[in-house]
């Protein structure tokens, strides 16, 4: 059991990239500039091992907090623990009128999901409980890359700075959580990718997960993170964007900026 714990405690801590399969893009740069934001993107082909990334450094280096992205993990431990049934199990609202109109209601696992309800899964958190979720999270690994850090409170720890994960991480997280290379049932992990499915066409199928908070100085941290599957071969990636305090435009500006990206390297327009 001990060496199961440690396996899978090294699963989503290990670097995604080695410095033989990196690609550095600066002509992504470009998309970063333009909307006057600091930040890296990376893309890794899995049939070819092969990374792209805008920013090597920051993309393999630097820790941010995870903010929403940490709902993938949130809700694959409350699956794993049945502190949720399924997707649609509902958690009723608590009768606090917050910014979001979305979030003032009753929401299933799934719409909540959808919504990116940061109490509903705050209310899940507590219901996991901070002992069960540490313990997961120092299985998993998750945000391990320099130190171990204790969760600190149980509903904001992902929010507040208190962990912190780098890109790479990120990237080695949803590419385990769709090859179902995570400590979870078959069933959890194919649950949460279940939700994470945002655009699905003819051309591409776009699965991802979304976050946005502030740093210690009050910038703007945002995420996306992901894979995009074109004839059902899956690539994945990671955004991480830094902004000015006070921006509101972050939603718009993350998923241009992703999107960009990845047209300017052939995805979304059913050419591969």
């Amino acid at each position: 059991m001990r060496l199961w714990l440690i396996f899978f405690g090294l699963a989503v801590s290990v670097v995604a990239c080695s410095p033989n399969n990196v690609r550095e893009d600066v002509s992504l740069d470009k998309y970063f500039q333009d909307n006057k934001v600091t930040g890296c993107f990376g893309l890794f082909d899995n049939g070819q091992g092969d990374f792209i990334v805008s920013n090597t450094k920051q993309f393999r280096d630097s820790t941010f907090l995870p903010a929403s992205t940490f709902k993938v993990v949130n809700s694959l431990i409350g699956l794993e623990s049945g502190i949720v049934k399924d997707d649609s199990t509902v958690i009723p609202w608590d009768g606090v009128v917050r910014r979001v109109p979305e979030w003032n209601q009753d929401l299933s696992m799934y719409r909540a999901f959808r919504y990116s309800a940061v109490p509903w899964f705050q209310e899940l958190a507590r219901r996991i409980g901070k002992e069960n979720m540490q313990r997961w999270l120092d299985t998993l690994g998750y945000a391990r890359r320099y130190t171990r850090t204790p969760i600190g409170t149980i509903d904001t720890f992902w929010l507040d700075n208190t962990i912190k994960v780098t890109p790479d991480e990120q990237l080695g997280l949803v590419k385990k959580l769709y090859f179902d290379q995570l400590p979870f049932q078959h069933r959890t992990m194919e649950i949460v990718r279940r939700m994470m499915l945002m655009e699905d066409n003819a051309n591409y199928q776009l699965s991802y997960k979304t976050g946005w908070e502030h740093a210690e100085n009050g910038d703007n941290i945002a995420w996306v993170i992901g894979w995009i599957e074109e004839n059902k071969h899956p690539y994945f990636f990671v955004l991480q964007i830094r902004l000015a305090a006070g921006r509101t435009d972050i939603p718009q500006v993350r998923m241009e900026i992703l999107k960009k990206c990845l047209k300017q390297l052939g995805f979304m327009e059913g050419k591969r």
